[in-house]
């Protein structure tokens, strides 16, 4: 099977069985959605949507957020993880977006990487599920599943395996491939114990056919 072949074979199954796949944090607009995101690292989004409405209730924009003690804000997200450093960047951030953009929240990965608490990873998450560009957001997710299918071959780092991804990927394709991995990762092809019998994908999974071949 050609590489070609086999990202055609997922485009098909995850068109067929998850057309509407997206994010599942909860938003109403791009500064939620930032928020979210900056909070959602190294944390379940579950925990995340349990803590973001207090925040925006209090919070409901940049220029509101920009004006927040930490002391204020900590208390908001004590029970996220690292809650010191992301209490840190939440308002960085909003005093950025105030400061740089007038309030709104830029949509090109160069201009958000700029913001505290963002990196490669956020900004290509905002920028596709926002603006439906076509960049690749690579967690822990997409980096094994796409490995394991066979999607990228000897990608060592997440930036690698973003360059094989949207290299074989079809750019209309490419910001709803970031949803299909990730929940794929999330309830199917989970890390320690994959549901490979649960799992649509198994002809073309090189990790199930040598798996299963030893």
């Amino acid at each position: 099977m050609t590489k070609k072949e086999r990202y055609q074979f997922v485009i098909d199954y995850f068109s067929k069985n998850a057309p509407n796949a997206e994010t599942e944090l909860i938003y109403d607009n791009p500064f939620q959605l930032l928020v979210a995101v900056i909070l959602s690292a190294q944390c379940t989004d579950k925990r995340v949507n349990l803590t973001t409405p207090a925040i925006f209730n209090k919070y409901p924009d940049c220029q509101s957020l920009s004006k927040a003690t930490a002391a204020e804000l900590f208390p908001l997200i004590k029970s996220i993880s690292y809650p010191n450093n992301k209490t840190k960047h939440l308002i960085g951030m909003a005093k950025m977006v105030e400061s740089n953009y007038d309030g709104q929240i830029p949509m090109t990965v160069e201009e958000l990487v700029k913001l505290p608490g963002v990196g490669r990873k956020t900004a290509n998450v905002i920028t596709s599920v926002i603006d439906k560009q076509p960049n690749m957001a690579v967690d822990t997710h997409v980096f094994r599943v796409s490995a394991r299918l066979g999607l990228t071959t000897k990608a060592t780092t997440p930036l690698a395996a973003e360059k094989q991804l949207i290299k074989y990927f079809p750019d209309e394709y490419i910001y709803k491939a970031h949803h299909w991995l990730i929940l794929h990762g999330r309830y199917v092809c989970l890390a320690r114990n994959p549901k490979c019998k649960d799992c649509g994908l198994q002809n073309i999974c090189v990790y199930f056919n040598n798996t299963t071949k030893r």
